[in-house]
């Protein structure tokens, strides 16, 4: 089971707070940049569907460097919601795929069951800043995290 783990970074200029708490039905991930929980997303899956690292996609001829959410995944709103519909997009991407490298990292430690994972996202809107790049690098953040 995962213990608590946080990090305070600078993304695209902007101080970003990640937390990831370990419960024992479920996984709470926080991703901020508002000193706030925000927008919550719970996401599951079946434990019988199969969970692709990514370098076995990389074996595939896939070089993303992140595992592919699966098919199968649920995402169900919990708390708040986004102000617009591309944000609404945004947070589902995020909850996605924090979920999945949290999964598959956890495979990797022989959990047995695979929980939900509940993830905040708390995300400032700046004129410069590249949706792309904060994403990657809060990827990049949350595998520091879980390894």
């Amino acid at each position: 089971m995962l213990s608590i783990h946080s990090i305070s970074v600078e993304l695209e200029g902007i101080p970003t707070e990640i937390m990831i708490q370990g419960f024992a039905d479920r996984i709470l991930v926080l991703v901020t940049q508002m000193g706030k929980v925000g927008n919550l997303i719970q996401a599951s899956i079946p434990s019988t569907t199969p969970l692709l690292s990514a370098y076995d996609e990389e074996s595939n001829g896939l070089t993303t460097g992140l595992p592919t959410p699966p098919a199968a995944i649920q995402l169900t709103p919990l708390l708040g919601g986004a102000s617009s519909e591309h944000l609404q997009t945004l947070h589902s991407l995020y909850a996605a795929q924090i979920a999945t490298i949290i999964w598959v990292e956890e495979a990797k430690k022989m959990a047995v069951e695979r929980r939900s994972v509940v993830v905040g996202i708390a995300l400032r809107r700046e004129g410069d800043a590249d949706e792309r790049k904060t994403f990657h690098a809060v990827m990049n953040q949350v595998y520091c995290l879980v390894k």
